[in-house]
């Protein structure tokens, strides 16, 4: 289990219904390593201040977390975590590795604003 205090997806049914119930999604896919637990906690700082955003994890290293290991704008990312920014259920942006807060805060006014 992943070491955040997000909503943990743990199954692509989970992410499935996650992704169709929010019109706009964050699913982070990660480990617990230094490079996702920031993030993580990025997500849930800004979390109270993107009301319209859900928030959740799903743990890299799951089988079903091959739909997002999968994903066509994933294919050249090489660091971890895959953070999947999805509106609508279609994905509306893609980014990998550590992201400061000021990263994420700008992707969200940007894709959700």
């Amino acid at each position: 289990m992943l070491q955040s205090q997000l909503k943990h997806i743990m199954s692509k049914d989970e992410h499935s219904k996650f992704i169709a119930e929010n019109k706009n999604a964050v699913v982070v896919c990660g480990r617990n390593g230094p490079m996702c637990l920031p993030v993580y906690g990025v997500m849930k700082a800004l979390e109270p201040k993107f009301e319209n955003v859900a928030f959740s994890d799903f743990e890299f290293d799951n089988p079903d977390a091959a739909v997002i290991r999968n994903l066509p704008e994933a294919q050249n990312f090489r660091g971890l975590p895959f953070t999947i920014y999805y509106q609508d259920g279609k994905v509306v942006k893609a980014t990998s590795s550590i992201q400061s807060a000021k990263d994420v805060k700008s992707i969200l006014k940007e894709v959700y604003a």
